[in-house]
Order: structure tokens, then C-alpha cells, then sequence
């Protein structure tokens, strides 16, 4: 009897010991809304101050040439599955049902999921759920995420939001701030979920207009009810812009705190970038020049978005700063190998994993050029497509038609070059990205069903 009550009470008191974390390590990426490359302060921003995102690129690896799609449903789709638009595009604010995730492929290895912030990818209940997270906090799921108000439509993103927790549609009214609820539901998820690994995806609400007050704000105001316009109600988008992108970064060092209270922060990958450029109205002073936001084109300005990658137990040779090649294709195969899920069974290859750079093997990892094929509505004759490596972007029109090279001379700072000023080199480079647009272009919805194929090309 002596040694069963022994036994009993070593049982109990094991009960209570934390469980010592997984060797599968945690995933944390985050993407701002409508945050450019020149938005970060590490990277060069004389407007913008970022301080929690700075140390993490500083003790981790700070990436200069990552690459999203112009405008955000494209980019979303695109980051989720790892396929180009080309392949499973469909149309704005939806995700095709039939598409496969990275958050289906780390189910099926036991990981708990979670997604909060925008969603925009589907109205149905069950939405995020399909797509494979168990937890959801949204805005823009089963709501439109605005209200009619005295006759005028009020976008409801920010202060007194409408949200949707996993499904069940909720009105806040007392001064709540979406940002804020969004990441408060993601630190009790990490904690509910410390004993286990984990991936949390966080496509945030900021930085995206209306340029209103954050709860840091001089002028923030708790009892007002969202914005009346879509670009916002103050007459000072510059000053707002930057209180976004302040209170943006401070989310994140709540995430990171929270990470290191739950005793998970040294074999968490977290993975920060932006979903495309910032929107036009905010100009940024850029290392000594003036950044002209681009939301929505085919530049550096729309494209070229911020990539911060931290993970202490897990990157090689910390504080490095590459030049190396990403795009959003890139996420799904990096995910997939960091956790070592496989690859969903048709995917075609589209993406190129970034964990040899993480672990300071880049001579190995393959990723000459980049490409983005963007259509808003998802119809193949309207629209652009790119193809560019470090130093030259092809635009051209879906088509093929009007095929442009421009020569980049550093960031946002390219020239558009005539045909007939091409050199030798240069005409090369033109024929090679014009052959890798032309055989893409036949991808055109190989990704989707036969009935929604047949849909969009009527």
C-alpha cells in the first residue's frame, strides 16, 4: 500500500510539471496590411520607427529583396497555398475551396492552428476552418466589416470594431481596438498552447486606410465608431500613418513577450513581411529620398515588402542581412520543410524554400528570378504579369503585350529601358523573362476544378 500511495502521488505531482516542448518548432508569421519595404525603420524608414521589429532583425536575418503581390487578396492566396496567382486565382476577396494550405499540411503533423486579423478569402462560416485553422479571430468573414450609420457606410476595422471569433459574428462597442483584440486572441492561444507545437498566422489589420487614431494616439477617441470614409475622417494621414506602424510593431513585441512568458520564444520561427507596397496617399523619407507609396502597381514601390525572419534555437549565424531572392511562393515549401510536413502532393513547385538561408547554406537554395501575375478580378485579359531578378523587372499586360524592361540601380530606384536601347545583355535577360511569362502563362487554372475553370474563361 505504501509504495501504490508513493506511486499515486509521483503521478500527481508529474501531472503538474510542464511538459517539455516539442522538438517541432512553433510558427509565428505575421504579414502587416498595405506596410512597404521602406515602412521599417531597420530598413531604412526616417519616418517610420519600428523598435521590437528592428531587435528581431537584428538577432535574426533582415531580408532586402522579398517580393508580394501588388494588393492583398492576391498576395493572401498566393502566401497560404505557395502556388502562383496564375495557377489558383480565382477572384478578389476569395479563396478557391479546392486549394490546399500550410495550415492543412501541418494538421496532419499534429499542430495546433490559429488565424487572426483580415481575412477576406470567403463568407462562409466555416471558412477558416476549410482551410484548416481551428481557431479564428477575423474582421471581413462573414461581414463586410462595415455598418450603415445616419445613412453612411462606416468601416468598422479599427476603433468598435465588427469581428467574427470563430464564426460567431460579435459588435464591440466600448472603445475596443481590432489590432489590439486580434492579438490578445493570439497570446491566449499561445499559452492555451504552449505543450504543443503550434502555427499562428496573422495577416493584421494595420496598417491598411482609413489613417485614423490608434489608442496611442494625441487624438484617439474610443466612443467614435470607425471611419465614414475609406482613406479616414483626420486630415493627417502621414502623422496617422505612422502611429499604424508604431502601434503595429508594438503588437508584435506583445506577441514576442508573450512567446517568452509561455517559455516557447527560442524554437519559435517568427516570419515578418507585409502583404504589398504602402497605399499612395503616405510618402516615406527613405535613406535621404522621398518613397512614393505603390499599392496596387507593378514596382518596387507596390512589390517590394519587408521580411524579417527570428528564430533563436533555430537560425545560423544571427544579424545577417541578404539579398536573396523571395517571394510569397516561398512560404509554403519554407513552413513545410522548417517542420517537416510534407509538401501538399500536387504542388507544382512554384515556391523555394528559405530554411538553407536561415541555416547560412544559401549557395544551395535556387531562386534566380522571381514572377507575379496579377489580375484584381481574376479574368486573364486584364491585368499585368512580372518576371524580375535583383537587378531587372519584365512587366508586361496578361497578353504579352506590352512588354517593358526596367533596370534597378538599388531599391526603388529603376528606369524603364527602350528596346532600342537595350544592350547585348540586356536583350538576353528580356528573352529569358519572356520565355519563363510565356510558359507560365499556359499554367492559367491548372490549380482549380474543371467547373470553376469553365466559369472564368466564359
Amino acid at each position: 500500500m505504501r509504495y501504490l500511495i508513493s506511486f499515486i502521488l509521483a503521478v500527481l505531482i508529474l501531472s503538474d510539471t510542464p511538459a517539455l516542448p516539442s522538438d517541432k518548432p512553433n510558427i509565428v508569421l505575421i504579414m502587416a496590411d498595405d506596410m512597404g519595404y521602406e515602412a521599417l525603420s531597420v530598413n531604412g524608414s526616417q519616418s517610420c520607427k519600428s523598435p521590437n521589429l528592428d531587435k528581431l532583425a537584428n538577432k535574426g536575418i533582415r531580408f532586402t529583396n522579398c517580393f508580394s503581390n501588388p494588393i492583398c487578396t492576391p498576395s493572401r492566396v498566393k502566401i497560404m497555398t505557395g502556388q502562383y496567382n496564375v495557377r489558383n486565382y480565382i477572384e478578389f476577396g476569395r479563396l478557391d475551396r479546392g486549394q490546399t494550405t500550410f495550415a492543412h499540411q501541418l494538421k496532419t503533423i499534429g499542430y495546433k492552428t490559429c488565424i487572426a486579423g483580415k481575412w477576406q478569402l470567403g463568407t462562409q462560416i466555416d471558412s477558416p476552418q476549410h482551410f484548416g485553422f481551428d481557431e479564428s479571430c477575423l474582421w471581413q468573414h462573414t461581414r463586410s466589416g462595415r455598418s450603415k450609420e445616419n445613412g453612411k457606410n462606416i468601416d468598422r476595422r479599427f476603433v468598435n470594431p465588427l469581428l467574427e471569433i470563430n464564426g460567431k459574428e460579435k459588435e464591440y462597442l466600448s472603445g475596443e481596438y481590432a489590432p489590439q483584440l486580434c492579438t490578445e486572441f493570439i497570446c491566449e492561444f499561445i499559452e492555451k498552447n504552449r505543450k504543443k507545437p503550434f502555427l499562428i498566422y496573422y495577416p493584421m489589420i494595420l496598417t491598411h486606410c482609413p489613417f485614423d487614431p490608434t489608442p496611442d494616439s494625441t487624438d484617439w477617441d474610443p466612443k467614435r465608431l470607425g471611419s465614414a470614409t475609406y482613406k479616414g475622417d483626420r486630415n493627417d494621414p502621414q502623422r496617422h500613418f505612422r502611429d499604424m506602424v508604431a502601434y503595429a510593431d508594438k503588437l508584435v513585441g506583445q506577441i514576442v513577450e508573450q512567446l517568452e512568458k509561455s517559455g516557447v520564444r527560442e524554437n519559435t520561427l517568427l516570419i515578418f513581411t507585409g502583404d504589398n507596397g504602402t497605399d499612395k496617399p503616405i510618402v516615406t523619407l527613405w535613406n535621404g529620398t522621398k518613397v512614393v507609396g505603390g499599392k496596387g502597381t507593378m514596382t518596387d514601390e507596390g512589390t517590394r515588402v519587408p521580411l524579417i525572419a527570428s528564430w533563436p534555437a533555430g537560425i545560423k549565424k544571427p544579424g545577417r542581412v541578404v539579398d536573396d531572392l523571395v517571394e510569397f511562393s516561398d512560404f509554403m515549401p519554407t513552413i513545410c520543410e522548417v517542420t517537416g510536413a510534407n509538401l501538399p502532393s500536387n504542388y507544382p513547385g512554384d515556391g523555394s524554400s528559405i530554411f538553407p538561408v536561415l541555416q547560412g547554406n544559401s549557395s544551395v537554395r535556387k531562386k534566380d528570378w522571381i514572377y507575379i501575375w496579377y489580375s484584381r478580378t481574376g479574368h486573364s485579359d486584364r491585368g499585368d504579369v512580372m518576371v524580375r531578378n535583383k537587378k531587372y523587372s519584365l512587366v508586361a499586360n496578361n497578353k504579352g503585350g506590352d512588354s517593358t524592361l526596367t533596370r534597378y540601380n538599388g531599391s526603388f530606384i529603376g528606369k524603364k529601358l527602350k528596346d532600342s536601347a537595350l544592350s547585348k545583355k540586356e536583350i538576353t535577360i528580356k528573352e529569358q523573362f519572356e520565355t519563363i511569362r510565356a510558359r507560365l502563362s499556359k499554367a492559367r487554372l491548372l490549380s482549380v476544378s474543371n467547373e470553376i475553370r469553365t466559369k472564368l474563361e466564359k
